[in-house]
């Protein structure tokens, strides 16, 4: 080891010693270059000068020390440590004007401070400098063994970045991308900006495998052509931490991540309207149903930022349970509320627990998003779909009724618009309950929002891609045509909130779910920006391929918000009220009636029957094994049902009630 390794392994007091006494040997050669200078000589006639070589370094070390430059760790210095360098050495030479002056030196020229000054900073600073750079040197990587990057953005972030990969073992940054074309040819920190147009060069010259984003502030629609411009290109698009994350503290700047598909297929998101948020939430008590899951989880975190008197998590799942009331009591404890978190484990399906938990805590709000939402397996589980998705919604419904709940939003979907499946259906059911429940009450303002697929949630397709590009493909799709609409978890649980507030009872809210997506078009976008290439007839050696599996059981090609075509628009602009028909409240108990005999019984042809009967335009596009060829499977799928004489079909409009 050399004797400069041997000084940079030595402990902290040690290397804050040496700093000490290298200072008070550098201040007294400062003041002897500082008369050299003046005088023209190496052997200047210093006069009563010669004291400031003594007092010099102790007015010096004194004020560096308050300045906490011998805390400073050197190979870290960076800007703050510069300006307390500055500041301390013009400290220190007004200090050596003063007292001359006081002490009436004589021989000594005025312009001796000012270079002093000069030469001090030098001194000082430089030492320093040189000891960083030799210790970056002496631990830099080889070039060789760091990957080769481009930073797209040069603004400030993009050059903090620069810094922060500076020491990095894995990557070498090489130039930076930006759109202005007033910085093109600039440096930064020695780096050179080029327009995006000399990407595709840049990565050819310099063997790039990787581009960084460092543009936290811009916009959603921005950042997406950004993305989509490089999805061309056969690099690996990471990007840095949001500019929310990194003020919080939750990331730093070198903590760049992959491309989130929010901000792949997301949108700029409609100011929230805060009285909106709050209408229904502060200073109630407020309660929701499968509080644990994608979305119920996402209400919860936004509505104890509303700051309501209590907030009940009612949640089958114990451990589902566990997770969210450990992150809410830690928002609790950062963000400083002091919001009661109530866990209760309980089923939507037992009457006799949402009574005692409404009862006992009084509940103002209930947000109902307890629900069975995976196609496949409610397909291959009908009876449970039904039990929870229509019984649970009925006896939570009726629950809040007889204890006077003010406010219920039930979370439905899209897939309750003429569905092809039992989860659809089922779900649909669940809106037919709260319209015709709405009808009886003037206590409790019913109401339902439906939307589409959220991104991130469980059953979504983005992790599911993810995880097979991870493993090396193949990804499955379903269907080379199917599409689907997108929205974040946290914009769909705002204008949830926000949709409920604008209720007056047995309103369908629709959400503005954007522009729909092909979901094998996703499937690319994610490979590309990988840094991959699809495997397929016309690339036979890419890295991987996009196998097409057959729809699933009760899958749709694509989803629809409305099951009649009006729908009006509301006072925030992605919230739309439909005008939709309607059973009325008798029809309604006679339907859950059946249901409920069918499920003790395991019927499952009754189910269909009813569901066949009272959902409009069930078309099923799978059976259970038992109906297949059963006379009720004919009708079925004729879809020509005689409905039932005891539960007349009089739809009626909607009305706010």
């Amino acid at each position: 080891m050399s004797t400069i390794q041997t000084l940079f392994a030595l402990p902290r007091w040690q290397k804050r010693i040496i700093m000490l006494g290298t200072d008070i040997v550098l201040i007294p050669a400062a003041i002897w270059i500082s008369f050299a200078l003046r005088l023209s000589t190496w052997a200047p006639n210093l006069n009563e000068g010669k004291w400031l070589l003594l007092v010099a370094p102790l007015a010096a070390v004194i004020i560096f020390a308050k300045l906490g430059l011998y805390r400073s760790i050197i190979r870290f210095m960076g800007i703050k440590a510069l300006q307390s360098v500055i500041i301390g050495v013009t400290l220190s030479t007004i200090v050596l004007w003063a007292i001359a002056e006081l002490a009436h030196w004589q021989g000594i020229p005025r312009s001796i401070y000012l270079i002093y000054w000069g030469t001090a900073l030098l001194l000082i600073g430089g030492s320093r400098y040189l000891m960083r750079r030799y210790y970056q040197l002496l631990n830099q990587h080889p070039n060789n063994q760091r990957s080769p990057i481009l930073i797209y953005g040069a603004g400030q972030s993009g050059a903090q970045l620069a810094t922060a990969l500076e020491h990095s073992e894995h990557y070498k940054v090489i130039a930076f991308l930006d759109d202005n074309h007033s910085l093109h040819k600039s440096l930064i920190q020695g780096l050179t900006i080029h327009p995006p147009t000399q990407s595709e060069q840049l990565i050819e010259d310099h063997g790039i495998k990787h581009i960084f984003l460092a543009m936290p502030l811009i916009s959603h629609h921005r950042k997406r052509q950004i993305i989509h411009s490089l999805e061309k290109l056969p690099v690996h698009v990471r990007t840095i931490p949001t500019m929310t994350e990194l003020l919080s503290g939750q990331r730093s700047i070198d903590e760049v991540r992959e491309i989130d598909i929010d901000e792949l297929l997301g949108r700029d998101t409609v100011e929230p309207n805060k009285v909106l948020l709050s209408t229904c939430i502060k200073e109630h008590r407020v309660m929701v149903t499968g509080a644990g899951g994608s979305i119920g989880s996402e209400l919860c975190r936004q509505i104890i930022r509303q700051q309501p008197t209590c907030i009940v998590l009612y949640e089958l799942t114990e451990y589902a349970l566990y997770q969210i009331e450990q992150e809410l009591l830690e928002i609790n404890r950062s963000e400083n509320y002091q919001v009661p978190i109530i866990p209760v484990l309980g089923s939507v399906q037992d009457r006799k627990r949402l009574d005692d938990t409404l009862s006992n805590y009084t509940i103002d709000t209930l947000y109902h998003a307890a629900a069975y939402k995976h196609v496949p397996l409610v397909e291959h589980n009908p009876i449970e779909g039904i039990r929870n998705n229509t019984l649970g919604t009925y006896h939570t419904a009726q629950a809040a009724l007889a204890h006077q709940v003010k406010h219920f939003v039930l979370i439905s979907t899209d897939k309750a618009v003429r569905p092809t499946n039992v989860m659809g259906a089922s779900k649909r059911m669940a809106e037919l309950v709260l319209q015709g429940i709405a009808t009886q009450s003037s206590s409790t303002c019913f109401s339902m929002v439906r939307f589409g697929n959220v991104l991130g949630s469980s059953g979504s397709v983005v992790p599911l891609f993810r995880k097979q590009i991870q493993q090396g493909g193949p990804i499955t799709v379903t269907h080379p045509d199917i599409i689907r609409y997108f929205m974040t978890i946290p914009e769909a649980a705002q204008l949830v909130i926000q949709a409920g507030a604008l209720a007056k009872g047995g309103e369908v809210f629709l959400l503005d779910m954007g522009e729909p997506v092909k979901i094998v078009d996703l499937a690319r976008r994610m490979i590309h920006l990988k840094g991959l290439t699809v495997k397929d007839e016309t690339n036979p050696n890419g890295d991987i391929a996009i196998q097409f599996s057959g729809l699933r059981p009760g899958e749709k090609l694509y989803e629809e918000l409305l099951i009649d075509s009006d729908a009006e628009t509301t006072s925030h602009p992605r919230i739309r009220r439909a005008q939709e028909d309607y059973l009325s409240w008798q029809q309604v108990q006679q339907i859950i009636s059946v249901l409920q005999y069918a499920c003790s019984q395991y019927d499952i042809a009754t189910i269909y029957q009813t569901l066949f009967e009272h959902v409009k335009g069930f078309a099923p596009t799978h059976l259970p094994d038992g109906l297949k060829n059963s006379s009720a499977n004919q009708s079925c799928i004729s879809n020509s049902v005689t409905p039932s004489p005891a539960i007349p079909l009089t739809f009626k409009p909607i009305t706010a009630h």
